[in-house]
């Protein structure tokens, strides 16, 4: 019987913090810690933006009513301030908060998933899922490898799913920057197989422009 192991989820930023270390973009980002902070910090994103809560309490964030979108101004965010806090002291009392999370929101272009999990008896996997966001569950459109994998695995992966004639530019939709997903895809799987400390890792949703891969959101479970 194999022992049950402890686990930790890392915060927003700290799982972000760890994975820049590693090359991989996010969208430019503010911490606001208080109400008087959130104007200021929200003029240095520049608009528009996203806000979302911060806390090691709360992985869902949308659950709890944790995320307003497209704030166009200084005053819809200190609106957005107000929200949030009112609604996660209504679905989560007793999470800890740490303020808010100010995030210049990045638009078009196709969402996508890549995760990892340390499998108990294949080890590092790493995986690639061709719709992003809320699809991703319904379509089930995933490949996976064992992990660390190069560019030409990469480009297998992609190619395995439904979501890769889209990306390549489908019945004249924009092409969206293929190779530096299948980077992005060899990163993940890098990190998998070097850190063994990390048990799961979600970057979903992560977008991919024509010239750019953004990850807007990231989750890391570790050891505990």
């Amino acid at each position: 019987m194999l022992a049950q192991v402890e686990k930790k989820a890392l915060t927003e930023m700290e799982a972000k913090n760890l994975l820049e270390k590693y090359g991989i973009n996010f969208p430019k980002r503010e911490i606001a810690k208080k109400r008087d902070e959130v104007a200021k910090k929200a003029k240095k994103v520049g608009f528009p933006l996203v806000m979302k809560i911060l806390s090691p309490d709360i992985i869902h964030k949308t659950d709890v009513g944790g995320v307003v979108l497209d704030i166009k101004s200084e005053e819809e965010a200190l609106k957005a301030w107000d929200e949030i806090m009112s609604n996660v002291k209504k679905k989560a009392p007793k999470a800890r908060i740490e303020g808010v999370l100010l995030e210049e929101m990045v638009s078009g272009g196709y969402e996508v998933i890549i995760g990892g999990l340390r499998d108990p008896v294949f080890g590092p996997v790493v995986m690639f899922g061709g719709l992003g966001g809320i699809y991703v569950e319904l379509f089930e459109d995933v490949s996976f490898r064992l992990a660390p994998i190069d560019e030409l695995e990469a480009e297998e992966m992609l190619k395995e799913t439904k979501g890769y004639k889209i990306l390549t530019g489908y019945r004249g939709m924009p092409k969206g920057d293929v190779e530096g997903l299948k980077r992005l895809l060899v990163t993940v799987s890098k990190i998998m197989a070097e850190r063994d400390d990390i048990l799961e890792l979600d970057l979903n949703p992560v977008r991919v422009l024509t010239d750019r891969v953004v990850v807007l959101d990231a989750k890391i479970i570790t050891r505990g």
